[in-house]
Order: structure tokens, then C-alpha cells, then sequence
């Protein structure tokens, strides 16, 4: 994939479908020492926060990636074309906690520029991250009720804000 560095104000980006239909494969840990988790994530947000760009999203405590998230102070978040789709079906579905899922997936992890987390060669939209915030969605805060319904097992995501610190892709998320 040849990706060039996007500057945030030329990124063009549809919001709501990248998150929704094509998905992102959030990615933490530590590359060079092969200690990182990869999974596949549909909600999330982007935009501006504390007067910096940011990538929000979520990850349930029973997820193997929530321990990468928990214990390393940055992620990624790519997103890959459409041919992609069946890799990052398995790499959300199975947990790397029980499987080799990544070499599974064919799917290609390299160094990222700005962090310890890795990126991913087939990836035509990178982010790259350093939290700056993190919380528990708690319940009691729930104004539509039609929210609990998605937690039947009180296993409440984890909400983590990243400072974007770079982005690259291809010439499609350009304005």
C-alpha cells in the first residue's frame, strides 16, 4: 500500500461509514519487542478535544486488547480496504489470548513513526496515537435506556482518547 502522511486539515474522512462499515483494527503494545494485541473496532469517534485532534474508542475489559490498552501509553487505529474485510472479521471475532490470530489474519505488522504500537502494511489510513484520556462508561449516566440493553453482562466498555500524532494513507483521504 503506498501511503503518504495526511496533515490533519487536508484529511478526508466519512466519519460515520468508516466506523460503521468499514472498521478500524485498533493495535497496542510494543512492536519491536512482539508484545501487542490487535481487534477489530466499530464505534469510536474522531474529531477535536482539549483543542487537539483525537480518535476515541472503546474496549470491553474481557477483550485481550484492553490489557495492551491498559499497560501502554499509546495505539493505532488502521483502516484497510474492502478486500481486507474477512481479516479484520477474524481478528475481531477470536481472541489472541487464545490463538495466533494475526499471522492467521495474513494481515502485516510493521513499525509505526511516532509510536510503539504497530501499523499495518496493507493499511490505507493510519493513525497513530498517545492516550490522553481514559474513563468507564458508568450506567447510571445512561440517558436511553436502550444503551443497557448492549451490556447484559454489566461488562462496560473503556473509553480511551488518543492524540492524533500522525496520520498517513492514500491518496482517497485527501481533500
Amino acid at each position: 500500500m503506498t501511503n503518504s502522511p495526511i496533515n490533519i486539515q487536508e484529511l478526508y474522512l466519512k466519519s460515520f461509514s468508516i466506523f460503521n462499515d468499514q472498521w478500524f483494527l485498533l493495535s497496542c503494545g510494543d512492536f519491536n519487542k512482539n508484545q501487542f494485541n490487535s481487534m477489530t473496532v466499530s464505534w469510536g469517534s474522531i474529531g477535536i478535544m482539549w483543542n487537539k485532534p483525537f480518535i476515541q474508542v472503546v474496549v470491553r475489559p474481557t477483550r485481550y486488547t484492553y490489557e495492551f490498552m491498559e499497560k501502554y501509553p499509546d495505539f493505532t487505529a488502521c483502516a484497510f480496504p474492502v478486500a481486507y474485510q474477512p481479516a479484520l472479521e477474524l481478528l475481531g471475532s477470536e481472541s489472541g489470548r487464545d490463538s495466533d490470530k494475526m499471522s492467521r489474519s495474513g494481515l502485516t505488522p510493521t513499525a509505526g513513526t511516532q509510536v510503539n504500537s504497530p501499523v499495518f502494511k496493507e493499511a490505507n489510513l493510519i493513525f497513530e496515537c498517545r492516550k490522553i484520556y481514559t474513563d468507564v462508561f458508568h450506567p447510571q449516566y445512561f440517558v436511553d435506556p436502550a444503551i443497557e440493553i448492549l451490556y447484559t453482562k454489566d461488562d462496560y466498555h473503556r473509553i480511551y482518547f488518543g492524540e492524533i500524532l500522525s496520520i498517513s494513507g492514500d491518496r482517497t483521504f485527501f481533500t
